[in-house]
């Protein structure tokens, strides 16, 4: 039996809330690992259906105590059980005594599968724990150890081996062995023995090394074309041993082989390509000819294929493509010519991948003649293969050129590359080497490039492959790699994931690929793998440890075989098959496991994935396409496997950052599984700032409230992470009223000042929020508010918080961003947009601003070339909201009234955006920038909303009341409500009054950091009171770099000149 029943090991705070919620008795009680802290643990009580947590800490004696009530004396104790047996006795501090221990649910672990045994590994004779405390058996063991291997190499041919050297191994054998093993049991991993016995054979080696390396780095030097500093330079570091010095010299060698293989093949060459269009012109369509030349930055429009090429625009009089989303082969060029006219050209593609493939070329035209320092857009190839345990075929180019079934690429964009490639491998065999050679030769024909290797990660068979373009070298820094096994009892890695992050610039990436538990009925499981993987995969900035991954990074990618399967009964198997080849998916998608998990919020909370369109990836019959092996003969019987999308991509990125997914493919045929690829265009921040002059700037968060799904009796604080922020900031503790439904709400208020004052800046950081107990300093909820939400005006937020991937509740309130005003640089994505309706022409000084909008209206993102918006198929909740009051709008009040916010919910398949003029402005078209969302009305608005606005009349608030459900689509999730805002007020007066004066009418006091807070809140003001929310005080900021910038490149770069 169990000693200890009421330890719980690693499991969650929620959990441990939910296990004694039904024990429902108080004095029940269990006991977990602490959250916050390595090595401690949590006690968890129950009393009057509340959870009381109490830490139980260890000293530096390792002995523990329990931190309970003040005025009763700290007790310590050796081990936990003798602390438990203590505190049965009452009066010991805590809320009361312990009386019912709470015991572990067991856990049932997979049966070993026969087609996923581990590795070979190397046969071993000991291990550390064979050797003992005690001094003779651990004599013994040396005595066996040294004997063993002694007698090996008696069985060895020693004749070519010096006699010095046989000497040499035998007496380490006899003496060192034993020594070396004992310091690696002590955590010492430097093995002296080892070493010198390594410098004693490797002599001669040593100094023919120190020889070649000099003469190998300059012949590399020179054959490197990259003549920016730090590339291609190796440290001189002196004292390094052999090993990492031959390690050096190999690397060298490889690294000049390849430069010579490929010094032709430097640059990458994009082809001339022609598209044949359609123009309309009154009436009468005429074919036309578009030539695009990346390479020289021209756009030629010609009237035959081989006419003459006069008609040109250069890649800066290009301004911009919009793309139709009525028609979808429709685009408008629009174009700036010689004498400074804006024309709009219009035309119509063969089809729909046509015009996607004009526009990449467009794009990459765009880029590549940019003159900014810093990219602000790149591009990142995603794939997954499940590889069966066999080798790839000779040519797998068709993945990377994302060509199959699904959303392809056209031919036109085969030769555009993307900045990264990160591949997921499940049952790969081969080693690491082979498998990333491959996959770089494969690139370096397509595209005509030698990528970088930025990091390479293996568990068993599950491998993650991150490479890059050469130019992205000194861009990428902070890279970290890790695993999570999630096999059988969580030891065995043939199940798991493994994960890289890093920085680019001032953006961060996390890219997970991962293989779950198989099985049809192992859903559960699967479920239980991802939450494992999600808490203890450790990747990212250290600083955000209340973090899970899926708070960490700008951009989570998550890919790997997850295994979820089509829950239909086998005996439909052959149904499935049917559906599959009349290629009808989505019957059996709404079937589909992942779907219907994500759907009920258990797994890939506030996770995209793009919408599919392609057949099941598992399971086929090998070296074809065309039969699916759904039957599997076991000694049990008869094993189905129904055909299922094994295979997937999913992504998950701070709020009001621009994601598109262009599509997924499958056509490679030596495994039961094919593979899957997903592209996207992504926004990325700049890292550095310089700019003259000083600009104050500050971060104002006000009336936040916190509504917690937790049974914890205690008090809440929040921490406000940020890249802007020198370091974390703390609220002081916030004020609890409980909820009819059972929750907590808190009310927290503060002041955040950053570092770096740039607008430009500002407005592409995130403030990371965590709402900790004072308890335990554990997390009761994550979440994130973009900066660029409050660009123009004070702006209300609603975030959905979580915890370990589960909802654990919501944060309301309102941000103020205080920035020096300035036109921010033109971004290089704002250069295709999509137009929600074709526009009307308006004429005519002071018409009707908000009739004209909502035809003008531009949508916020580049969906995917279906014309479909990039949230796809399985969007839920994601996770926030905003509304926003019109950009001129300071104050409220009786002599001001407060015009309608516009609600921004990401959960809107298309939101438009608004167009803000003067009357006496001419009516002109105006793009949204889908990096930062659109201020546009939101679908679920009624038409007399819209009418009210007319004439500056003051409308309804649109946060008096929920939003209307969206009508016209029945498969639209729900925008989430926004909260009540807070005050009360009469329908004979609907004016507001400001955002700040608004907490203080509702909860009847405002929120002031408490004075006894530790000295947290000594220096920061209250919560202004004014007709609008409250400036900070000007305060001088020397522009620098937002991170250690010791871990960084030493360099500043240019502010970037306009476009």
């Amino acid at each position: 039996e169990n000693p200890c029943p009421w330890y719980h090991g690693n499991i969650t705070r929620s959990k441990a809330e939910d296990l004694l919620s039904k024990a429902a008795r108080d004095g029940s009680f269990l006991i977990r690992d602490s959250e916050s802290i390595q090595g401690a643990y949590a006690l968890c009580v129950l009393y009057q259906n509340c959870v009381y947590t109490y830490r139980i800490l260890p000293n530096e004696d390792k002995k523990l105590s329990v931190q309970a009530s003040e005025g009763v004396p700290i007790r310590f104790f050796t081990v936990l059980p003798e602390l438990v047996e203590a505190y049965y006795s009452p009066n010991m501090g805590l809320v009361t005594h312990l009386q019912y221990s709470v015991q572990r649910e067991e856990e049932v672990d997979d049966e070993p599968e026969s087609n996923n045994l581990p590795p070979q590994l190397p046969p071993r004779n000991f291990t550390a724990n064979d050797v003992k405390d005690n001094d003779k058996s651990s004599e013994q063991a040396c005595k066996s150890l040294s004997d063993t291997y002694l007698m090996r190499l008696q069985h060895m041919d020693l004749s070519t081996i010096p006699e010095e050297h046989q000497i040499a191994i035998q007496e380490y054998f006899r003496t060192s062995i034993c020594l070396d093993a004992e310091q690696v049991q002590n955590g010492n991993p430097n093995l002296p023995g080892l070493k010198k016995l390594l410098f004693s054979i490797c002599k001669t080696l040593n100094s023919e090394v120190s020889h070649i390396l000099p003469v190998l780095e300059i012949f590399h030097k020179t054959l490197d074309q990259q003549l920016s500093p730090g590339i291609g330079q190796f440290p001189k570091q002196v004292g390094q041993s052999v090993s990492f010095r031959l390690e050096q010299l190999t690397k060298l060698l490889y690294s000049i082989e390849d430069k010579v293989k490929y010094c032709g093949h430097r640059k990458s060459l994009i082809p001339l390509v022609t598209f044949e269009v359609k123009q309309e012109s009154l009436g009468i369509s005429t074919k036309m000819f578009l030539k695009v030349d990346v390479e020289s930055g021209k756009l030629y429009f010609k009237k035959s294929k081989d006419g003459p090429e006069d008609k040109y625009f250069v890649h800066n009089k290009i301004l911009q493509l919009v793309k139709s989303q009525k028609m979808h082969a429709k685009l408008v060029i629009v174009v700036e010519t010689e004498k400074e006219k804006i024309l709009r050209k219009e035309f119509v593609f063969d089809d729909t991948k046509k015009r996607e493939g004009f526009c990449q070329l467009l794009q990459q035209m765009k880029n590549k003649h940019s003159e900014k320092p810093e990219p602000d857009m790149i591009t990142v190839f995603v794939g997954t293969w499940n590889m069966g345990n066999a080798g790839p075929p000779h040519n797998i180019s068709s993945w990377f050129q994302c060509k199959g079934q699904g959303k392809t690429r056209d031919d036109t964009a085969d030769h555009i590359p993307h900045d990264f490639y990160v591949i997921g491998t499940q049952e790969d065999p081969l080693g690491e080497r082979e498998w990333a050679d491959t996959v770089k030769g494969v690139l370096r024909n397509i595209t005509n490039i030698s990528f970088k290797q930025v990091a390479v990660h293996t568990l068993w068979n599950i491998r993650i492959v991150v490479l890059a373009k050469p130019e992205h070298e000194n861009r990428i820094s902070h890279v970290f790699s890790d695993s999570v096994k999630t096999g059988i009892a969580n030891t065995l890695g043939n199940k798991g994931a493994v994960g890289v992050s890093f920085m680019f610039n001032g953006t961060s990436f996390g890219f997970v690929n991962s293989h779950l538990t198989s099985g049809s009925e192992k859903k559960l499981r699967r479920n239980q793998n991802y939450t494992n993987i999600l808490r203890f995969l450790n990747l990212g900035d250290k600083k955000l440890n209340p973090f899970d991954i899926t708070n960490r990074f700008t951009h989570l990618f998550w890919l790997g075989d997850l295994n979820y399967r089509v829950e239909l009964p086998s005996t439909e198997a052959e149904y499935i098959v049917t559906k599959i080849k009349q290629q009808q998916y989505q019957e059996l998608l709404s079937k589909d496991q992942l779907n219907m998990e994500r759907n009920d919020g258990k797994v890939f909370l506030h996770f995209d994935e793009e919408e599919i369109t392609f057949a099941p990836t598992y399971r086929f019959e090998r070296d074809t396409r065309e039969k699916y092996a759904y039957t599997k003969a076991k000694a049990t019987g008869t094993k189905y496997n129904l055909p299922s999308w094994c295979d997937r991509v999913l992504r998950k990125s701070y709020p009001l950052v621009h994601v598109v997914c262009q599509g997924v493919t499958n056509d490679i045929m030596t495994s039961d599984h094919s593979p899957v690829f997903a592209t996207f265009e992504v926004g990325v921040a700049s890292q550095f700032v310089s700019k003259q002059g000083t600009i104050t700037s500050g971060i104002q968060i006000m009336n936040c409230v916190a509504t917690l799904s937790t049974k914890s009796k205690t008090k809440f604080f929040i921490e406000y992470h940020s890249s802007c922020l020198e370091k974390t900031v703390k609220t002081s503790e916030g004020e609890n009223t409980e909820d009819s439904d059972g929750s907590i709400k808190v009310w927290f208020g503060n002041q955040l000042t950053p570092i770096i004052s740039d607008p430009e800046y500002l407005l592409d950081q995130h403030i990371l929020i965590c709402v900790k107990s004072t308890d335990c300093d554990e997390s009761y909820g994550e979440g994130c508010v973009a900066l660029r939400a409050a660009q123009f005006c004070y702006t209300e937020f609603q975030v959905t918080l979580t915890h370990h991937g589960e909802k654990t509740g919501t944060l309301t309130g309102g941000i103020q961003l205080q920035t020096s005003e300035g036109k921010p640089t033109e971004k290089l994505y704002d250069f295709i947009k999509v137009e929600r309706d074709d526009p009307v022409t308006s004429k005519g000084k002071g018409s009707d601003i908000n009739k004209s909008s909502s035809t003008h209206a531009h949508d916020i993102s580049n969906p995917s070339y279906m014309g479909v918006s990039f949230r796809g198929g399985n969007v839920i909740d994601k996770g926030w909201s905003y509304s926003m009051p019109p950009k001129n709008l300071v104050t409220a009040g009786p002599g001001n009234p407060l015009c309608s916010g516009r609600h921004l919910s990401k959960n809107n398949i298309k939101p438009a955006a608004d167009m803000i003029q003067g009357e006496d402005e001419k009516m002109s078209e105006m793009f949204d920038n889908p990096l930062y969302g659109s201020m546009g009305k939101s679908h679920g608005w009624g038409k007399d909303q819209d009418h009210q606005q007319k004439d500056h009349l003051t409308p309804p608030d649109p946060l008096f009341s929920s939003p209307k459900p969206a009508d016209s689509d029945p498969d639209r999730p729900p925008v989430p409500t926004p909260r009540n805002r807070s005050f009360t007020c009469s329908e004979s007066k609907p004016q507001p009054p400001t955002p700040t004066a608004l907490h203080c009418s509702a909860y009847k006091k405002p929120v002031v950091p408490s004075r006894s807070e530790g000295g947290m809140g000594h220096n920061r003001p209250p919560v202004p009171a004014k007709s609008r929310p409250g400036v900070p005080e000007p305060q001088t900021h020397k522009p620098r770099d937002y991170r250690d910038s010791s871990e960084l490149p030493n360099k500043f770069r240019p502010p970037p000149g306009p476009i």
